[in-house]
């Protein structure tokens, strides 16, 4: 095992001045993240038409299941990074990776909506206790102040899980039903991911650092930096999901097939690994204000460049690309926003906080976008639209910025 020497940075971050970390940990993580993202997040959008076209359900039905799993995932992280912050991955990893393979199996087999819409519910609980939420936490518990390298190389690798799983879910269901594309899926989920959270994840808990001090005499959750970044990045977020559900149903109204359109979509994977490189060296070089707002705006720009641009395929393939570039820098903005103005300390339940009203707008967003397509005259106005939102999330960031001083940091 690897010791950190016992200098106040080490202790700024964990609490104790020599720390344990599972070698194996990173490695883990970042092998059951592409899993459970490809899986759990990047197989929908690849099946929706399959099921409905099965089914006889609706789209927005069977979208507003989909969107209900995120909402349950939103929920539940904040319980889930309190448990975290207590007890660390290991017990909460594994029982998500479970929970996340019975869920898949009761969608695959469900006879009607109800019963889809419930494995759908399950999967939510899954999500919050598998995806990037509960693997941050670890990092940043167990890497410290090398949290950053650590949080880069398990995005870089969460990045690839559309660029994996999306083509290979559409080639599976090429062959086979969509229930029974999603029992192969559950398999592949259960193999992967349970015993590696359950034998990688083993290493002591670090104890956890003193609580943030108060900005004034305001608590950190309801100090005005916090609610305007809680906002900027839910707007943003909404956005950003909108725009990943949205973008096979755009490309296949220009003229794409469904799987030149499923191929754009992992592209824009590999995108988000690329831009997860650059992610160290701009936060080395830029406020954390001035990242903020300049992602959030790239993110409204690459989304409007889509809506405006008719084709050729390729050309939009290029820029579903450029998204997932700055969508991997925005994940990667969102794990170290706590951390940057308010240090490690209740890192789960603070990032628990921040995030849900973000994952809740995440969770509406594929629901919304589908019932809002119609009525706009088509994805490409929903894309504007989304865009617009992107605009006002990058106001409310700027109104983030704060003196060293009242950082408590």
């Amino acid at each position: 095992m690897t010791t950190v020497p016992n200098t106040q940075a080490g202790v700024a971050a964990t609490g104790t001045g020599v720390r344990s970390r599972p070698r194996a940990a990173l490695p883990a993580l970042c092998a059951t993240q592409v899993t459970s993202w490809g899986i759990l997040y990047y197989a929908f959008p690849v099946l929706g038409s399959r099921i409905t076209a099965d089914t006889g359900w609706s789209p927005a039905a069977t979208t507003a299941a989909f969107s209900g799993a995120l909402l349950v995932s939103a929920v539940a992280g904040i319980p889930i990074g309190r448990i975290l912050d207590r007890r660390g991955p290991r017990a909460v990893m594994t029982a998500g990776s479970a929970l996340g393979t019975l869920a898949l199996l009761v969608i695959a087999a469900a006879p009607n909506l109800a019963a889809f819409s419930a494995g759908w519910l399950l999967a939510g609980v899954a999500m919050a206790a598998t995806f990037y939420p509960p693997a941050f936490a670890a990092l940043t518990r167990w890497w410290g102040p090398h949290r950053v390298r650590a949080l880069t190389i398990v995005t870089l690798a969460g990045g690839l899980a559309s660029t994996v799983f999306a083509p290979l879910t559409a080639s599976l269901a090429e062959h086979l039903s969509w229930r029974a594309t999603y029992a192969v899926l559950a398999a592949i989920l259960a193999a992967v991911t349970i015993p590696a959270h359950a034998l990688a994840l083993r290493a002591p808990w670090p104890a956890a650092p003193p609580p943030p001090p108060a900005i004034g005499r305001t608590p950190v959750p309801r100090s005005r930096p916090f609610l305007l970044l809680a906002a900027a990045f839910t707007l943003s977020s909404f956005a950003m999901y909108a725009v990943v559900m949205g973008l096979i149903p755009l490309l296949t109204e220009r003229g794409a097939t469904p799987i030149q359109a499923a191929w754009a979509l992992g592209l824009g994977g590999a995108g988000q690994t690329l831009g997860r490189t650059l992610y160290a060296s701009l936060s080395a070089r830029t406020s954390v204000t001035t990242r903020t707002a300049t992602l959030i705006a790239l993110g409204g720009a690459t989304t409007a460049a889509l809506a405006l641009t008719p084709g050729p395929v390729p050309l939009l393939v290029i820029l579903a690309v450029l998204a997932g570039v700055v969508r991997g820098n925005l994940t990667l903005l969102q794990a170290t926003a706590v951390t940057d103005r308010w240090g490690t300390a209740q890192y789960g339940r603070l990032s628990g906080l921040l995030g849900a009203p973000a994952h809740i707008a995440a969770a509406l967003a594929p629901w919304a976008g589908a019932v809002l397509a119609g009525p706009l005259g088509g994805h490409q106005n929903l894309f504007l639209l989304l865009a617009a939102l992107s605009l006002v999330a990058t106001i409310l960031s700027l109104g983030t910025v704060r003196s060293q001083k009242s950082m408590g940091v």
